[in-house]
C-alpha cells in the first residue's frame, strides 16, 4: 500500500469516525507533507514529553465564517496536532495556544474541534513527541467556511486612511504654494 492510499484510507475511516459527514454544507482543506528536516522545538518546555529537539511544521490559514471546526491528521509517526490564534513561537509553545490533540483513535491519528472566528489568523502544527518522530503526514480541516492558507490580509484602520489624505493635501499645499511664489 503506497502512502497516499495510507493517508487517503486512514482520514475516511478517521472522518466517519469523528463526524465530518454530519456537517451540512461544509468545506475542506487538506495538506500532505513530510516534516523530515524541518525546524525543530523543545516539545518537553510545552507538554512534558520527551523530545527536546522534535521536527515540527507549522501553517498559518484564516477562515472566512465564524463557526466550529474539525481538525484530523493522519501521519507515519506518533503525531501531535495544535491550534494556535496567531503565530506559533517555537520558543514561547504556550502563548496563543486554543487546542491540542495526541492519539484520537490510534497513535498516529490525531483531532479535534474548535470554534474559529473569520477573520482571526490561526496557526496549525504538526509534530511527535519524540525527536525520532517525524515523517509523512496529512491533514484535513473542515467546517462551515472557506479555509484559506496564508495569514489575514491587513486592511488599513481609518485613520491610516486620513492621515495619508492629510499627508497628500499638505504635499499638495506645500507644491501650489511653491508655484505662486515663483
Amino acid at each position: 500500500m503506497n502512502i497516499r492510499k495510507f493517508f487517503s484510507a486512514a482520514l475516511a475511516a478517521c472522518a466517519l469516525f469523528t463526524g465530518f459527514a454530519s456537517t451540512a454544507s461544509a468545506e475542506f482543506f487538506s495538506h500532505v507533507g513530510d516534516s523530515t528536516g524541518q525546524p525543530t522545538w523543545d516539545v518537553d518546555a510545552a507538554f512534558n514529553g520527551v523530545g527536546t529537539a522534535v521536527p515540527y511544521q507549522a501553517f498559518d490559514f484564516h477562515v472566512d465564517t465564524d463557526g466550529r471546526y474539525k481538525f484530523l491528521a493522519a501521519a507515519r509517526f506518533d503525531s501531535m496536532i495544535i491550534l494556535y490564534e496567531g503565530g506559533f513561537d517555537a520558543s514561547a509553545p504556550n502563548d496563543n495556544l486554543i487546542r491540542f490533540n495526541d492519539d484520537i483513535l490510534t497513535p498516529n491519528t490525531s483531532g479535534f474541534q474548535a470554534e474559529l472566528t473569520a477573520g482571526l489568523q490561526y496557526t496549525f502544527v504538526i509534530t511527535g513527541f519524540n525527536d525520532s518522530e517525524f515523517g509523512a503526514y496529512s491533514f484535513t480541516i473542515g467546517g462551515p467556511g472557506s479555509i484559506m492558507p496564508g495569514p489575514v490580509a491587513a486592511v488599513p484602520e481609518p485613520s491610516t486612511w486620513l492621515m495619508l489624505g492629510l499627508g497628500l493635501a499638505a504635499v499638495g499645499f506645500t507644491a501650489r504654494r511653491k508655484a505662486l511664489l515663483r
